[in-house]
This record gives C-alpha cells, sequence and structure tokens, in this order.
C-alpha cells in the first residue's frame, strides 16, 4: 500500500515586480522560489519576504498556483 500525500504540499512564489518598469532593477524577467507549507495550518496563499535580485532588494513574494 502506498502512503496518502500528506497535508504537506510544494508551492512556488513569485516577486510582484515581474510588471513593473523600475530603473533599479539589474535584469528583466521573473524571478520565483519554492517552499512547502502546511495545508491544514495555512489553508490560503502566503506572503514571505524574500531577496529578489531582478529588484535588488527584499520583497513580498506571493504565493501563485
Amino acid at each position: 500500500m502506498s502512503k496518502s500525500k500528506g497535508a504537506r504540499i510544494t508551492i512556488t512564489l513569485e516577486c510582484p515586480c515581474r510588471n513593473s518598469n523600475d530603473k533599479n532593477k539589474r535584469k528583466k524577467g521573473i524571478f520565483r522560489y519554492t517552499s512547502t507549507k502546511n495545508r491544514k495550518n495555512t489553508p490560503n496563499r502566503i506572503e514571505l519576504m524574500k531577496f529578489c535580485p531582478n529588484c535588488n532588494q527584499h520583497e513580498k513574494f506571493k504565493e501563485i498556483k
């Protein structure tokens, strides 16, 4: 018998700066992180402060589908 998936899932976090035309950006493009979360403890989407190398600063990364 195989085990069930459980409550922990892999999520993708994306920087909201992807659409802005900021002059402080290093390069164009989308930067994403992957992480895991417990779907029972945090059912809604999460936001984490991470470093964005495109913006060259810390930004709130939001969970995407």
